[in-house]
């Protein structure tokens, strides 16, 4: 085997790329400066293998005493938005990193790309092509048979450099003519049978504007990015590996001499149970099964910032994982290895209760409490600090932490049996009390006033030790429990196997978020930064999630377990059902389980959480029955409005979303003939009040809402006519969430307002079906997922507004 770049294996220490460096510097051939580049296209959220880049240029720039430029390959305006690329900056800087003044973009060298790309045609090197998308693909031929010339070869340079100059002008469709370089169509490396330079694009750049309307190809603008730039070592992951030979050719042609930069490729991490193709994770979130880019389930960097993962531990990880020449599947259990190790030495130790059963200490006084210092951090980490726990009559534990009858080795609270309390006594259950259907309610115990910071005088056994809180100090929180993303370590491969890449999310895994309500921490959270992250004892570590957990609502999410709850599934052999999936989920001694503390929101297969939409969650433990004013109210609701019982008893728990629902339905009622009580408003409104408005309270009363059941009647009229889709609804409703207004005014400043009108839907379709005759004859061979394309084209042509179910009924009818 050859070694392409001049280097043996690697060294202890010193990975290959830095190898390559070392030898360029002794030899002079960089002039004694390193200067690399992270060069993102703006078409998504970073992930999860991005960092690995970002830390690799940065990183070494930053070891060489050179410089890293951010740069932007946005060279397909039809893709790429603002939004992104301020995304990443937020990305490199959460890692540690920063570009100084060498912020760059790739739309910043059009005008120079477009001078060189003359140049190439004036040297013969260069030609318009007429031929289509589909008869260029064809004419490369295939690894073993060698391409045919396109009739475009043979025009003149006069003729070349006038169809270009025209394509610029914007007198061509899309489609219409490429840009082609004269190489070699028997070239070994298919990437060099006259691969495409240039392509026209009427689309509006994020940054240009509609002052370009022909766009460089990737493989023409990136080697001219780093040319003009000064970079000296580009470095990209091994799928590029065939791109190097176009890249010298490029530079060579077009009159780069050395030293100039050199491509170098290294091999992708590719982390188990996630995908980070931008394409699959754009369609987990067009496609709802997440809640956005930085759903902290998703492999993005914004995801795991909102997750609270710290940006030590990807660090951390990556440099764990080290540099190679080949591509490598990682375990997660790595990456958790390395945020654990980081949260461990870091986060001070609270207690929380995510499913809480009360205990009363019988021989403790109603009134009075005791206060106990209590250490922040364990006494094998060196650092200081402590809080104060209340310990007072009335306590919650874990309801896992008690057990009637106990399977073997049970070492927690059970009837007549004794455990120490973390950080306090020893306390023994005297009396189980139940109510009618058997359900433990309460425990009533009794404290040892002698084992305070010591064991029981008298030599006897106790159980393990378990955490609690005092119920007057506890401090209600919401628990969001995040797992891993997919169920199979591989998802794409395993979809390969089943017959198709977009089976992918076949393996979605349901459990991926449990949202524990009902749950309560100790007060000492509440002096505490936003941004603290927590290890609460026996269950894991947490923070406070960023968007939803502000003071006057905390909400906490699960960043790592404290152990690998996945190799204890596999050492039990997998069982898949709920009970086994959430075996282990709470950590401590003999990692107690949550039974009923929770309501699973189905982030897969099952019935997708809309994006925007909040997870109907209960108090933790079983509900208690509803009162016979809350049945009353209920039924009345069915009566009167039609209403699934579950929505009625929903609404019926609080009077004054039963008013606010009734509102809506009367605004309903006059909005719309036809469409009041007893029909479908009825359902409508119960649906956005039940599912849409609650995340977007925000702790706030219905009545401090800065709009009411009018506004949102007004809302709910205009998706149910097809003014506005069900999406552009969710972005009205945020508005109104956050300053009120009028809908019908909103809909016109954000510009949602949806196209039905099928003449002017139809055009474009027909446009979409006859720009693509190869993915027409397909889909009417079988390939009935092709509809998918058809609608994304439609979709980005009329920027999201088409009505998306004539858009699919016109497109069936052009196809067919």
């Amino acid at each position: 085997m050859t070694d392409p770049d001049g280097i043996g294996s690697q060294t202890a220490g010193r990975d290959f790329i830095r190898q390559i460096i070392d030898r360029d510097l002794a030899e002079g051939k960089v002039e004694g400066k390193v200067v690399t580049r992270f060069p993102p296209e703006p078409n998504g959220f970073l992930h999860i293998g991005h960092a690995k880049s970002i830390l690799l240029n940065f990183g070494i720039a930053r070891e060489y005493g050179g410089r890293c430029h951010l740069r932007f390959d946005d060279t397909n305006p039809i893709t790429e938005e603002h939004v992104y690329a301020e995304a990443i900056k937020k990305d490199v800087r959460w890692l540690g990193f920063d570009w100084g003044e060498h912020l760059y973009h790739a739309a910043d060298y059009f005008e120079r790309m477009y001078e060189f790309a003359e140049s190439l045609i004036r040297s013969g090197k260069a030609y318009v092509d007429s031929e289509s998308e589909e008869e260029i693909r064809e004419g490369r031929g295939t690894v073993t048979n060698p391409g045919r010339e396109s009739g475009g070869r043979s025009r003149s340079v006069e003729e070349n450099l006038d169809l270009f100059r025209r394509m610029r002008a914007g007198e061509f469709e899309d489609g219409a003519h490429v840009l082609r370089a004269r190489i070699d169509m028997t070239s070994p490396n298919m990437l060099m049978r006259d691969p495409i330079l240039y392509r026209i694009r009427h689309a509006s750049h994020y940054r240009t504007g509609d002052e370009w309307c022909v766009y460089p190809l990737y493989d023409y603008a990136h080697c001219l990015e780093d040319a003009i730039e000064g970079i000296t070592h580009s470095l990209c992951t091994l799928e590029f590996a065939n791109n190097r030979e176009l890249y010298d050719w490029i530079l060579d042609e077009v009159g780069f001499e050395e030293p100039r930069p050199h491509q170098y490729e290294f091999g992708k991490g590719l982390l188990d149970y996630t995908v980070t193709s931008k394409r699959k994770l754009l369609q987990l979130v067009k496609d709802n099964h997440v809640e956005g880019w930085d759903d902290p389930r998703m492999p993005t960097l914004a995801a795991f910032r909102r997750r609270g993962v710290p940006p030590e531990a990807v660090i951390g990880f990556w440099t764990m994982v080290g540099v190679a020449r080949a591509d490598a599947r990682i375990d997660i259990g790595r990456l958790e290895y390395a945020v654990r190790d980081e949260l461990n030495r870091s986060a001070p130790r609270v207690l929380a209760v995510l499913d809480p059963l009360k205990v009363t200490i019988t021989n403790w006084p109603a009134v009075e409490s005791r206060e106990i210092e209590a250490p922040y951090f364990p006494h094998d980490i060196p650092r200081e600090g402590t809080r104060s726990l209340s310990f007072s009559r009335a306590l919650l534990i874990e309801r896992s932490d008690f057990a009637e009858d106990p399977p073997k080795g049970f070492r927690r609270l059970v009837p007549g049996g004794e455990v120490r309390l973390r950080h306090g006594c020893v306390i023994r259950c005297d009396e189980v009390v139940k109510d009618r259907t058997g359900r433990v309610l309460e425990l009533r115990c009794t404290h040892d006033p002698e084992t305070w910071d010591a064991a029981p005088p008298d030599g006897r056994k106790v159980g393990g030790t378990i955490h609690w809180l005092s119920a007057p100090h506890a401090v209600p929180c919401e628990v969001r429990l995040y797992d891993r993303l997919f169920s199979v370590a591989d998802p794409e491969s395993e979809a390969v196997a089943r017959g198709g890449e977009g089976n992918f999310r076949d393996f979605l895994n349901p459990d991926s978020i449990t949202v524990v309500g009902g749950a309560f921490v100790e007060p000492s959270v509440l002096g505490d930064d936003l941004d603290t992250r927590y290890q609460f004892e026996r269950l894991g570590y947490f923070w406070r999630d960023p968007e939803l957990g502000r003071r006057d609502r905390l909400v906490f999410n699960r960043i790592v377990t404290l152990r690998d709850t996945w190799a204890a599934r596999a050492a039990d052999g997998g069982a898949g059902k709920r009970a086994g999936m959430r075996k282990g989920e709470l950590e401590g001694a003999e990692s107690p389980e949550l039974v009923a503390a929770a309501v699973a929101v189905k982030g897969g297969a099952g019935e997708p959480a809309p994006r925007g939409r909040a997870p109907r969650v209960s108090a933790a433990g079983a509900p208690a029955p509803p009162s016979p004013e809350v049945r009353e109210r209920a039924r009345l609701l069915v009566e009167r409005f039609a209403l699934e019982e579950v929505d009625a008893e929903i609404l019926a728990r609080d009077p004054a979303l039963v008013a606010f629902f009734e509102g809506t339905v009367d605004g309903l009622a006059e909005g719309a003939a036809g469409s009041g009580r007893g029909g479908a408003g009825a359902a409508s409104a119960a649906n956005w009040i039940i599912n849409s408005l609650p995340p977007l309270q925000a702790g706030r009363a219905l009545a401090d809402l800065p709009f009411g059941p009018a506004e949102l009647a007004a809302l709910i009229g205009l998706v149910e006519e097809g003014t506005v889709s069900r999406t552009g609804g969710h972005e009205i409703l945020e508005v109104l969430a956050q300053e009120g207004g009028d809908p019908r005014a909103i809909v016109e400043r954000l510009d949602v307002a949806q196209v039905s009108d099928a003449a002017v839907i139809r055009p474009v379709a027909a446009e979409v079906v006859a720009a693509n005759p190869a993915k027409v004859r397909e889909y009417r061979e079988g390939k009935s997922g092709l509809i998918g394309f058809f609608m994304g084209q439609v979709m980005r042509r009329t920027g999201g507004k088409a009505d998306p179910e004539l858009a699919r009924a016109l497109l069936k009818e052009l196809l067919e």
